[in-house]
């Protein structure tokens, strides 16, 4: 499984351990004028990480309602459905930006370090939350969706 943090300019990218208990950042994609080139350097680890789902944060406002961050994730997720191989889902990344900047600090990285990195410490807190609530019953294995 491959989470993906996506950024206006940035991508970060997060992977589970097999027994899909564990998510780990492993890198930032610096994205492309060319739209196209990034959804194939995305396929490209899909690949190269044989994941067999892309879980892609939905920026929700805080009150739950979709704002232009989210539009722009909902649309590029259709063109991702179209560009790769596996099932690409959605899941809530409210704070998770916010919560890995926090991590960040804790551990005394300086600002240029922390944005180096917190885009997929930021994908890594997404699919570790997928990972907690599925496990906790909270999301339907068979479709990913989050139950209420």
């Amino acid at each position: 499984m491959l989470a993906l943090d996506l950024g206006a300019r940035r991508i970060g990218v997060a992977v589970c351990d097999a027994d899909e208990r564990v998510a780990s950042p492993v890198v930032v994609l610096e994205r492309s004028a060319d739209r196209q080139r990034t959804h194939r350097d995305i396929a490209e680890l899909v690949a190269d990480w044989e994941a067999d789902l892309v879980l892609v944060g939905l920026p929700l406002a805080l009150d739950g309602s979709t704002g232009p961050a989210a539009a722009g994730v909902l649309a590029e997720c259709e063109e991702l459905r179209v560009a790769l191989s596996v099932p690409v889902e959605l899941h809530d990344e409210r704070l998770t930006t916010v919560t890995a900047e926090r991590t960040l600090r804790e551990q005394d990285l300086d600002g240029r370090a922390r944005r180096k990195v917190v885009d997929m410490v930021a994908a890594a807190i997404i699919l570790q939350d997928w990972l907690d609530r599925r496990a906790a019953g909270r999301i339907d294995p068979s479709s990913g969706a989050a139950s209420a």
